[in-house]
């Protein structure tokens, strides 16, 4: 059974104050790069970019890790690609700091933005 990480961008990037907010898609395309060299023990991860977040990185797949880009809000794209890969049969952990999209994307087990910084 492979092992999918669906990282919600911006909780990953909000969580550092290092002026992100002035460039947000500078810091989604520093987020992808050290992702792609990240050494997670996960078969594959889908970052979920949002907004300004978008323009920083295309939507697609490199290697292991794949860009979703929200049509609307990243929670619901969040909640959408953690339910795809429970379906699939994958074992699913979603990386957000937000309580309310936690409580929503069962069943997939959820981490802290520190757990996946502490790892990268």
């Amino acid at each position: 059974m492979s092992t999918v990480l669906v990282v919600d961008a911006a909780n990953v990037v909000g969580s550092v104050p290092d002026g992100w907010w002035k460039d947000r898609s500078g810091a989604a395309r520093r987020l992808h790069e050290r992702l792609l060299v990240a050494d997670l023990p996960h078969d594959e991860i889908v970052l979920v970019l949002e907004g300004a977040a978008k323009g920083g990185v295309r939507a697609g797949r490199d290697a292991h890790l794949r860009v979703v880009h929200a049509a609307r809000d990243g929670d619901s794209e969040i909640r959408r690609q953690a339910a795809t890969a429970a379906a699939a049969g994958h074992v699913v952990t979603v990386v957000t700091a937000d309580r309310a999209l936690a409580a929503n994307v069962a069943p997939a087990s959820v981490l802290s933005p520190a757990w996946l910084l502490d790892r990268m």
